[in-house]
């Protein structure tokens, strides 16, 4: 699930915005392609960083000072080790608590890294094979399953509906006061999208559908015998020791310290921090923080994770349209000092970036609670103003235009 900062609307008492904005589509139509420039330039050195952070703190404040987000996190890991950390902003509106750099928060989109790490050591293990079909491994599931290969799952070439369409999901006065508190099975998501027809033929064109992801799930748990959350635990999160990152199934609570999130309404801000992450499952219920991404990312990148033809697999990119920055649960970010590759995220009161070189050298996490952004484009400009400082420095950061307006 992921969502740009043009998602961030909120209703009135009687306007319904769309929920399913905030969880769905966006990865290569949204957040990251908006940061993406035109043209490359030379990387920066690390050296001349140091001075950085100090624009790094006031991109920062950039957001939640003028009142896009209550709160925003951020991180950057160079060679192993975290070499700036801060946060702006409250962690709770009413009580003028600072927000914690380490705090936790809810990284949407970013959990199908995860997810995708997962399905890609089974797939080093020959538990399957990437060209294996859904309909070997889970028949009947959904329509054309004989025709979509695992590839086509990850890197959303399946054509499979995408759930969050469905009227469930629809950002309305009901769903903040009780459907957001809704479990779901992962069937019972699929069920959902199996409502509305396949965008197009496996392999025939890029739709961003948190469907595949749920399947991917599945598919974890039919290879192995395990919830897709314990696999990812036990493979990843244990390994590395990400001790503030978990996978919840219905549990609605964000452990330890945290940031709480809001929606605008006519009545004043609704704090939607506690909801049920089953509704999005391995396509974006993770808890994690800035700190831990980077850790994560560092380990995938520098290949501790998979092995080079795995890890190759996940930074193959499809051909098509907005998918071409796409690959196996990883996408590509072309900057003026390089390119990086990592996802968004997005769930409801929450957006997550987390970006990293393609040696794993240098990773760059953040979270922003976007509240008001009545003022979409200085939202935007504000987002990508923060990544492209922490990656590429305040002076290139100064010189990058303003971002186009993003459409999921």
């Amino acid at each position: 699930m992921t969502a740009d900062p043009t998602t961030r609307t909120a209703p009135g008492a009687r306007r319904r915005a769309a929920l399913r904005a905030a969880v769905a589509a966006a990865v290569g139509a949204g957040l990251l392609a908006a940061l993406a420039p035109a043209a490359a330039g030379a990387p920066v050195r690390q050296a001349d960083r140091r001075a950085d952070w100090q624009a790094a703190d006031a991109a920062l404040a950039g957001m939640t000072g003028p009142g896009y987000s209550t709160s925003a996190l951020g991180a950057v890991r160079a060679d192993g080790r975290l070499v700036w950390s801060n946060a702006t902003g409250v962690a709770e509106l009413g009580t003028g608590e600072s927000a914690d750099p380490r705090g936790a928060f809810r990284i949407g989109s970013a959990t199908k890294t995860f997810v995708s790490t997962t399905l890609l050591q089974l797939v080093g293990e020959r538990r399957l094979n990437l060209d294996d079909r859904l309909e070997s491994l889970l028949p009947g599931i959904v329509p054309n399953s004989d025709a979509i290969t695992i590839r086509h799952l990850l890197n959303h070439t399946s054509g499979v509906a995408d759930y969050t369409q469905d009227p469930a999901f629809e950002f309305s006065d009901q769903w903040l006061a009780d459907g957001r508190y809704t479990s779901y099975r992962l069937r019972d998501l699929v069920d959902l999208a199996n409502k509305y027809p396949p965008a197009f033929a496996p392999g025939q064109d890029w739709q961003y559908s948190n469907t595949n992801y749920i399947l991917t799930g599945m598919i974890i748990e039919k290879l192995t015998g395990h919830s897709w959350n314990d696999e990812v635990t036990r493979r990843i999160i244990r390994p590395l020791r990400l001790t503030h990152t978990r996978m919840p199934g219905d549990l609605p609570f964000i452990p330890g310290p945290h940031a709480h999130a809001y929606v605008k309404s006519a009545a004043g801000p609704v704090d939607v921090t506690v909801l049920n992450p089953s509704m999005a499952g391995p396509a974006g219920g993770g808890i994690s923080t800035t700190a831990d991404l980077t850790a994560f990312l560092d380990a995938l990148l520098a290949g501790r994770l998979l092995r080079p033809a795995e890890l190759a697999a996940m930074r193959e990119t499809t051909t098509h349209g907005e998918g071409r920055t796409y690959g196996l649960g990883l996408q590509r970010l072309d900057t003026p000092c390089g390119p990086f590759w990592g996802h968004a995220g997005g769930i409801p009161g929450y957006s997550t970036m987390m970006l990293a070189s393609p040696d794993g050298k240098r990773e760059f996490a953040a979270n922003t609670t976007f509240y008001d952004t009545s003022d979409q484009d200085s939202a935007n400009a504000a987002w990508r103003k923060v990544t492209m400082t922490a990656l590429c420095g305040a002076r290139t950061a100064a010189a990058e235009p303003g971002p186009a307006r993003t459409t999921p």
